[in-house]
């Protein structure tokens, strides 16, 4: 219900006196700010000035080491002091916009008033520091706002759970000093600020909009107990940017212990990282590390191989049905992407602890000093109850020592003799000054024999010089031959016949084996080997976790493998995992009819676990919704909110120059009418640089492709794929025809082209339209021909 203009005036003279309170808050802050600066900056031109530098003895070096100890911590202090105040400042600069959102007035049961709590992005305090005027949304009471409305209702602190009666809930929109808009409500959030909040153009960067957070989207932000919380929302329902909330929340919630770098993101392509880039900025928080799964791979096997990624093998996918090897390929991925091949890597290791290592030789000038059929035979001599990893340090620790016996003999080689001629005087001078100190307080006896002894000296060093290569190729366990072990597990079918259980194997195995094998001596790492080879790797060198990481979140979960998932909890064993997706989305082969998903719930206990599901969306309009489900299986299950809008179009063009005609009246006609941000959704890259080509010399249109790393709003040309997670004012199908989206593989592309758009969508195809589209009822599109 609407609230009357007694309640409006008191409101708005509320608003001008908080804002006033930040002003002057601002202002001296501001002072503080630049008097602060001003000894930062005092404090580091005159560091050196204002320390007592003396190493005559151990004491005075004692006394100088306290001295710059104190000047540090001063430094160290003034510095954490303007961090506070410039995080305290843009707090403020962020309230002066809009100071808060809502209003509950909450009496705790046993005292005898409500208090009147009043919501915003961060806390304020008045003068006196006694009285919250506004709270941070992610306060503990904050919580009443979202899970409640007026009537009992209780909210948990670190201290137990508050009871109490809700009386008020209102929602304001404030720009300024001005509330635009003003309600009481009894439900979760108002219908009229969603609207006025969804009816926005899309931006290019994601918003954060804690005022509209519903229910079950709070139950994600404040989740504290789960190891493992996996959010299956439909497209559109908010689950990015509930995920991203709840970061901010973590941060606020364990701000004493937990810092935005213990929290990494993996995010579906570097696009989106820039999409998302601003929300928690917004909110006060510093961002959390992001990365794609593609990078993690490349960083851990950039220098050995070129790791083909995700998207090559999409387009893969959806445009060379026709090659002789398809089949086979894509066996070959759903095999290596489940937890299958996962056994049997572990069976794989199992036999190379009694068997099978490869091990690279070690050169030196080009002459083999440690054969790598030496280091297998020490390897197998060691006690086979150690474990791979243990027998590889033993290993790594015994050619260390070879490598220094070797060196030693070296020194008397002619390449020594001759490199020691060519020598500078510098070198010479290091030697000396080397000699000098070894002989401590002895330095000023002259010795008969200081020029042999300088020239040892060199020729140690010189060597020492040339074997560094090898002994951090040593240190590094690179003497271990991955690339052959990983071939083997291919090329040997007789030995490897023993890892694999009846029937395991596709029907396709051999071809898969044998163009396994060829891309990898290529130096090529197909995108479906590169999990199960950093696995392999992992099992035998021993793993090398990142204990410091705290949450890892993982956005577009369906489209995770099996044994990806597995990947992922093993390098990050100590974090909680929380994994956002859209069934409904998965597009990609590798994450098999099994999903990854199911895999990784059976590794947590129930407990331990929990699965939120988000039904509702709220990105397009009810008619492209109601359109759009009818694609999928279950789509009647998602709720549309009820935000009006035009039907989608479907239109039939009779060939390329006609639908290039018809595109650019569309798109002419959408600006016209304010939309900013509209996308030509292609199947693949293939068809988006068709597209781009067709359309470029009629208006101005920007193509997408993936190596693209920032988002931009304006017109664009994009594949289905790169458009996922994020959102448009207006989507334009760009072939909609039955020859481009029939195959069961094809339907959730589809799918994931249509749900961007927020406000229009327009579908283009020639000679038949998609039995996708066909299935769906006449009365929920228009049809123009």
């Amino acid at each position: 219900m609407t609230t009357n203009h007694d309640q409006f005036e008191a409101e708005q003279l509320r608003v001008v006196r908080v804002l006033e309170c930040i002003d002057d808050r601002l202002d001296s802050l501001q002072d503080e700010l630049k008097f602060v600066k001003g000894d930062v900056v005092s404090i580091r031109q005159t560091f050196w000035d204002d320390v007592t530098v003396n190493m005559e003895d151990a004491s005075e070096e004692a006394e100088t080491a306290a001295s710059i100890k104190q000047q540090a911590e001063l430094l160290s202090e003034r510095e954490r002091s303007y961090r506070r105040a410039h995080k305290q400042a843009k707090i403020l600069h962020r309230l002066q916009q809009s100071p808060y959102f809502g209003r509950i007035d909450f009496q705790e049961k046993g005292e005898l008033k409500a208090e009147q709590i009043y919501l915003g992005t961060g806390s304020l305090l008045d003068d006196e520091g006694m009285e919250f005027l506004i709270y941070d949304w992610r306060a503990p009471i904050s919580s009443l706002y979202y899970d409640y409305p007026p009537g009992k209702a209780e909210y948990k602190t670190p201290d137990g759970t508050i009871s109490g009666e809700l009386a008020l809930k209102r929602q304001f929109i404030i720009r300024g000093e001005q509330i635009k808009s003003m309600f009481d409500t009894g439900v979760t959030i108002g219908d009229e600020l969603l609207k006025e909040v969804l009816g926005k153009q899309a931006d290019s960067q994601m918003r954060s909009i804690v005022a509209t957070i519903q229910r079950e989207q709070n139950r994600i932000i404040r989740n504290e107990h789960s190891r493992l919380l996996v959010v299956q929302g439909a497209a559109g329902s908010g689950k990015t940017s509930a995920a991203l909330q709840r970061v901010a929340y973590l941060l606020y919630r364990y701000r004493e212990t937990l810092q935005a770098e213990q929290i990494v993101l993996f995010s579906p392509n570097p696009m989106f990282n820039h999409y998302v880039s601003t929300v928690l900025p917004e909110l006060g928080e510093e961002n959390m590390q992001q990365v794609t799964y593609q990078e993690f791979l490349e960083h851990r096997l950039q220098n050995e191989y070129v790791v083909e990624d995700p998207f090559t093998l999409l387009e893969y996918e959806y445009s060379a049905m026709n090659e002789p090897e398809y089949e086979a390929r894509l066996q070959g991925i759903h095999y290596k992407s489940s937890t299958v091949f996962l056994a049997v890597i572990k069976r794989y290791v199992d036999y190379l602890s009694q068997q099978g290592l490869k091990f690279k030789d070690l050169t030196f000038h080009d002459k083999v000093i440690i054969a790598g059929e030496e280091m297998g035979e020490y390897f197998y001599s060691l006690d086979s109850s150690y474990s791979v990893p243990n027998r590889i340090e033993i290993v790594k620790d015994w050619l260390l020592k070879r490598l220094t016996d070797i060196a030693k003999q070296e020194r008397n080689k002619t390449w020594v003799e001759d490199a020691v001629e060519l020598l500078d005087k510098e070198d010479y001078l290091w030697a000396h000054q080397e000699l000098k100190r070894r002989r401590g307080k002895h330095e000023d006896e002259e010795a008969f024999d200081d020029f042999d002894a300088e020239r040892n000296l060199l020729v140690a060093k010189l060597v020492q010089e040339h074997f560094k290569p090898l002994r951090n190729m040593v240190k590094k366990l690179e003497f271990i031959d991955l690339s052959r072990i990983y071939i083997q597990l291919f090329e040997d079918g007789v030995s490897m016949e023993q890892l694999y259980s009846d029937g395991e194997r596709p029907a396709e195995w051999e071809r898969i084996a044998s163009d396994t094998v060829t891309r990898l001596k290529d130096k090529m790492m197909p995108y479906e080997d590169a999990t199960p080879f950093l696995d392999l790797q992992g099992r035998l060198e021993g793993v090398q976790v990142n204990t410091n990481i705290r949450h890892v979140f993982i956005d577009e979960g369906q489209d995770y493998s099996p044994y990806q998932y597995f990947y992922i909890r093993r390098m990050f064993p100590r974090s909680k995992l929380t994994v956002l997706g859209d069934f409904n989305q998965a597009i990609f082969t590798h994450t098999g009819m099994s999903n990854g998903l199911q895999a990784m719930l059976a590794h947590y206990n129930k407990n331990e676990t929990e699965m939120i599901v988000l039904a509702r969306s709220y990105r397009s309009t009810r008619p492209i919704i109601e359109f759009t489900r009818q694609f999928i299986e279950g789509g009647q299950e998602i709720e549309p909110f009820n935000r009006d809008g035009n039907k989608p179009t479907v239109t039939y063009v009779s060939d390329e120059a006609e639908r290039a005609t018809r595109i650019v009246a569309q798109i002419s006609q959408m600006q016209q009418e304010g939309y900013e941000s509209i996308a030509v959704i292609c199947k693949t890259t293939a068809e988006s640089k068709r597209a781009h080509k067709l359309l470029a010399s009629q208006l101005s249109i920007r193509l997408v492709h993936k190596e693209t790393s920032v988002f931009e709003g304006g017109v664009v040309v994009i594949p289905a794929y790169l458009a996922k997670g994020v959102e448009f004012d207006a989507v334009i199908l760009f072939d909609a025809s039955s020859d481009r989206y029939s195959k069961d593989n094809e339907r959730k592309l589809f799918y994931t082209a249509c749900t961007r758009a927020m406000h229009e969508l327009h579908l283009y195809y020639t000679n038949m339209l998609s039995p996708f589209v066909t299935e769906a009822s006449d009365d929920s599109y228009i049809r123009i021909k």
